[in-house]
């Protein structure tokens, strides 16, 4: 199955000199600095000709080969928990983080409550039913070892009834594991193609940041049933509360596959900080206006 596979074949594709759109700013952030954070960045693993990192030795470990190679034995949460007993450690910097989430939020909020109102009448002119869209997401690993599930809030950027027919189209599925990414899904409206290629649809979660359920920055929070097919390696990313926006966000989107969106997200686990963040916010901003990597 995949989740015990190795490289995708997405990922040979790249390797072999396939298009890539990841930018050189990504390579720039996530190659800078990395020696000061305990991170070694390999150039075995590649999209195009940028590197992401292939072996985190602290306090993530970032390859799937390493964690296969490793005692069977050991529990699924394990690599997850060490990554996670790093992160509470930063005690001054998730305060800041937090500080800033709730300011930033509060002035997005107030400044698109008159747009999102107009936004969503013409969502429900165009496609009858609740402009606003909900959806059952994973935010971290509890203390329990289960994971923690939390309402997500989009704007409805597809007709009504959607997830009653994604069944009929697993087939088409462009992203190798346990994702789903189609480029021309069917179920997509006109106006959910504009909002979604500029991000426009995930603007409600910046509720869900104020409330504490997500963070500005952070990997992004995945679907149940796709938590129930992680390794002991993906579970990683689950160490950290998810975020808006994050590597994977400004790194390619749905250019890149499940495998490289891991490593993505690991890597800035291992070297998250203020400045990390903020440069991330930034190249966000860039991406959503120039709708890079959609699907």
């Amino acid at each position: 199955t995949y989740m015990r596979g190795g490289t995708s074949p997405a990922m040979k594709k790249v390797r072999g000199g396939g298009r890539s759109k990841v930018t050189n700013e990504t390579q720039k952030t996530w190659r800078g600095h990395a020696e000061d954070e305990g991170v070694s960045i390999k150039p075995a693993a590649t999209l195009g000709n940028v590197a992401v990192p292939a072996d985190v030795k602290v306090p993530v470990v970032d390859t799937r080969e390493s964690v296969q190679e490793g005692e069977c034995s050991v529990r699924l949460l394990s690599l997850m928990r060490n990554a996670e007993a790093f992160d509470r450690e930063r005690l001054g910097y998730r305060f800041v983080k937090r500080a800033f989430d709730i300011a930033f939020s509060a002035c997005v909020i107030a400044a698109a409550i008159v747009p999102s109102a107009v936004l969503c009448a013409a969502i429900a002119v165009e496609s009858p039913g609740c402009p606003l869209y909900r959806q059952r997401r994973v935010g971290r690993i509890g203390a329990d070892g289960r994971p923690r599930e939390f309402t997500m809030w989009k704007f409805r950027s597809m007709v009504k009834g959607a997830d009653q027919m994604k069944d009929a189209l697993l087939a088409e599925n462009e992203v190798e594991g346990p994702m789903f990414k189609m480029r021309d899904d069917p179920r997509v409206t006109r106006i959910g193609r504009f909002i979604r290629r500029h991000s426009i649809d995930e603007f409600p979660q910046f509720l869900n940041v104020f409330m504490g359920d997500m963070s500005v920055v952070g990997p992004r929070p995945p679907l149940p049933r796709e938590v129930a097919q992680y390794d002991e390696w993906a579970m990683q990313r689950l160490a950290v509360k998810p975020g808006l926006t994050g590597p994977w966000q400004v790194g390619g989107r749905s250019d890149v596959d499940f495998d490289d969106m891991v490593r993505l997200d690991l890597g800035y686990i291992a070297r998250r900080g203020v400045m990390t963040d903020l440069k991330l916010i930034l190249q966000t901003v860039a991406v959503v206006f120039t709708g890079k990597g959609a699907a």
